[in-house]
């Protein structure tokens, strides 16, 4: 008895299990900053928009040209919140300061040898991650439906992500972009668009109350922009010669690895509510 006690004690979580359970507590922590109102949104994109830009620093450095913190990150915060908190900031009068004192600070400061291709670097980093972000705060503070835009989105790239691998793993049979991620198959692909569709069609059709059309429409958008931005944080990490981008995510490696493939959507997802006037702010 007293040994089956012990042997219960000492088992160990499947890397299965970790993954499940990590995967749950990183979304439940979303979930509940998203409805915990604008000071809990605000909130996540401080962290995990830190902690990709942190990230992204490491994997520039393994990829040849270290982003300079001093650059990436009040740039890349600057652009997360370039619509909101900061949007009586001139983008213009950043851009060109970080362009003019960004380059000119590689004069003197080490490093200077390699500078034009850190500054760019850091300039990248933040417009890769910070204004995704930017896009998710401009859905989430729109009236009257920011709160369902917003969780949609999310919830229709999550079920591409799921799709893609559950269909792509059982029956995949025609992989593409071997030469990035040898495991993306067709079909999973396929399939991801297809439940991305599925999602937004609850979402903007049973919810929102839009058409057909324009659910079809914007889940094949994040359908397919979702994929895009797994592959590009692969080709990063193809680049970098690392397999995750940290080990801060039990079982999943990095933020920025769970992030991939929710940064591109809003971009889209705003620009076409906004050219068909699908959204009020």
């Amino acid at each position: 008895m007293t040994t089956r006690s012990t042997d219960l004690w000492n088992l160990k979580p499947s890397p299965l299990m970790i993954r499940i359970l990590s995967a749950f507590v990183f979304i439940a922590v979303v979930i509940a900053g998203v409805f915990l109102g604008i000071v809990g949104v605000y909130a996540l994109v401080v962290l995990l928009g830190g902690l990709a830009l942190w990230e992204f620093r490491g994997l520039s450095d393994k990829m040849g040209s270290r982003a300079p913190g001093w650059l990436l990150f009040p740039l890349g915060a600057f652009f997360a919140f370039s619509g909101t908190v900061l949007r009586q900031v001139d983008v213009a009068l950043v851009l060109s300061l970080a362009l003019v004192a960004g380059l000119g600070a590689f004069l003197v400061v080490p490093g200077r040898r390699q500078g034009l291709g850190r500054w760019a670097m850091g300039v990248a980093g933040a417009l890769y991650i910070g204004m995704p972000f930017n896009y998710y705060l401009l859905l989430y503070t729109s009236k009257p439906h920011g709160l369902e835009w917003t969780l949609f989105t999310i919830f229709a790239v999550i079920a591409c992500d799921a799709a893609a691998l559950l269909v792509g793993s059982r029956i995949g049979r025609h992989p593409f972009f071997t030469t990035i991620s040898p495991r993306k198959t067709v079909e999973g692909a396929v399939a991801g668009v297809v439940a991305s569709v599925i999602v937004m069609l609850i979402g903007m059709s049973a919810v929102i109350g839009l058409s057909l059309w324009h659910a079809i429409l914007v889940g094949v958008l994040v359908g397919l922009s979702a994929q895009m931005g797994d592959l590009v944080e692969s080709q990063m990490k193809r680049i970098a010669e690392v397999k995750d981008s940290s080990n801060l995510i039990p079982g999943h490696g990095g933020v920025l690895d769970r992030l991939d493939s929710i940064l591109f959507p809003p971009i889209l997802v705003y620009f076409y509510v906004s050219m068909f006037g699908l959204l009020a702010r």
